[in-house]
């Protein structure tokens, strides 16, 4: 089983997507998140409006939630997705960051639950706001060992 890095920077380069879409972390731990995403041009989705592309919004945002859960106190061994709603609300401003903040309000023993939200530079209204639900997965006593 590949091991998962215990810090939040090396959690992010861990996943290519991640590096590929220019992720930046900028805070984690406690049970929320915050990650950025420098505007570029690959990311482009419209190229007559120049707007990002949703699905790399949705990554963003998916990523962010899911490091939300791992960094939680409780300490999960591992998380994945299970169902993650975003709603997308406008258009993020062609050539700004984009910013996504996730806040793992509550976990139980087996799943955990999470709320985001993406702005841009703007900071005026949401680009899109997520909520989902994720695994919470712990090694037994005897994998640890």
């Amino acid at each position: 089983m590949h091991e998962i890095p215990k810090t939040p920077q090396g959690f992010l380069d861990a996943l290519p997507h991640c590096r590929a879409l220019g992720m930046l972390m900028v805070s984690c731990g406690d049970g929320k998140a915050v990650i950025d995403m420098p505007y570029d041009e690959n990311l482009i989705g419209d190229p007559k409006t120049r707007v990002v592309h949703g699905g790399a919004v949705s990554a963003l945002m998916d990523t962010c939630c899911g490091m939300a859960v791992f960094f939680h106190p409780d300490q999960p061994d591992s998380t994945a997705t299970i169902d993650l709603r975003i709603d997308y609300m406008r258009s993020a401003t062609p050539g700004q960051t984009i910013r996504a903040e996730a806040v793992c309000h509550q976990m139980t023993r087996n799943v955990a639950f999470v709320r985001a939200v993406a702005m841009d530079e703007d900071r005026a209204r949401p680009v899109a706001t997520a909520t989902g639900a994720f695994t919470v997965e712990r090694r037994l006593p005897e994998e640890s060992a």
